[in-house]
């Protein structure tokens, strides 16, 4: 069997991989393949470890004609087409839960550093502008102690960030799903709501969603018109979901108050964007799930959906299980 990585993999997953039988070609370059680059390396291989968000066409499929598996290093799956990928009997693996808590950890200190302006401050200091205690208005933060939180997707990432919003802040919680998160309801008297009513109810709003044609720029100006001109966005789920140059326009016209960001759109995030340089954000470069134990278990599970699916079994953790019936 033969697999490809666009990654440099972990000296014991590559040597496991070996032990194993199987032959594996690593891309060690340090920027991202072209589509023909990426042809030329996975045209042979029986699956595919994807490290990072390549666009993986229907074209790109249809020419790896020993394609078996196709393994993300990733909770997100939109940049892979599903739809091709299930037609060619290709499975596809992700990795959800195992990087829940760390995601979320990043979306609670993306909300409590958005809401002291804490990024701008440790700028001030570093510049050497640290010549009050910020009592001035433009200087001040906001309280988000018992405020509403409102979680867009609240699937296993948004249940543990309205848990700890929840006990941290005696935040209530509301959400917008398009199923019932029952578990949440229970323990965290989470309601459900409508997504107009997500926006003008919510202090916080924290974006957890998959990207999908339905979710896609869904955080545009008409919805932050809706929300409270006191509101933080948030978002660690995928830059497209909101519209970046409508968020800055809410900010800069005080239609919201703050923001902050795991994920851009494009990533990385040019130096020159406005949005580096204002107080009320906090930008991180998408490192929602770059925590050691976190990385370790999502590799782990990597390495589980490919040994599956080069040997034709299901997935432990599959995208699309209607690939099983075309095989």
């Amino acid at each position: 069997m033969k697999v490809f990585t666009n990654r440099a993999l972990p000296e014991k997953v590559f040597q496991k991989l070996q032990d194993d039988g199987i032959i594996v070609t690593e891309w060690l370059g340090q920027r991202e393949l072209t589509p023909d680059e990426f042809i030329t390396y996975a045209q042979e291989a029986d699956g595919i470890m994807l490290m990072a968000g390549m666009k993986i066409t229907a074209d790109i499929l249809q020419q790896c004609k020993n394609l078996k598996v196709v393994s993300l290093h990733s909770v997100g799956y939109d940049n892979i087409d599903i739809d091709a990928a299930t037609k060619l009997g290709i499975a596809i693996g992700h990795t959800p839960d195992v990087l829940s808590k760390a995601t979320a950890d990043a979306a609670f200190l993306l909300m409590l550093a958005t809401s002291r302006k804490a990024f701008f401050h440790h700028k001030r200091a570093l510049k050497g502008e640290w010549k009050s205690y910020g009592d001035t208005n433009e200087l001040l933060g906001i309280d988000i102690e018992g405020k509403t939180l409102g979680v867009f997707g609240l699937g296993s990432i948004g249940y543990e960030m309205a848990k700890r919003s929840k006990n941290a802040f005696g935040m209530d919680i509301l959400y917008h799903n398009r199923s019932t998160n029952e578990k949440a309801e229970k323990e965290l008297g989470a309601k459900k709501v409508s997504f107009d009513e997500l926006l003008s109810q919510s202090d916080i709003i924290s974006v957890h969603a998959n990207l999908t044609p339905e979710t896609k720029e869904v955080f545009n100006a008409s919805a932050f018109a809706k929300m409270k001109p006191n509101a933080i966005f948030v978002n660690v789920a995928r830059g497209g979901i909101h519209n970046e140059t409508d968020l800055k326009a809410a900010l800069d016209n005080k239609t919201i108050w703050g923001a902050g960001l795991d994920v851009t759109n494009p990533e990385p995030m040019p130096i020159d964007n406005p949005l580096l340089n204002m107080p009320n954000v906090s930008v991180l470069p998408h490192i929602g799930s770059a925590v050691k134990e976190t990385r370790d278990a999502m590799m782990e599970l990597v390495v589980a959906n490919l040994l599956a699916g080069l040997k034709g079994e299901q997935l432990p953790k599959c995208v699309n299980p209607e690939a099983y019936k075309q095989q």
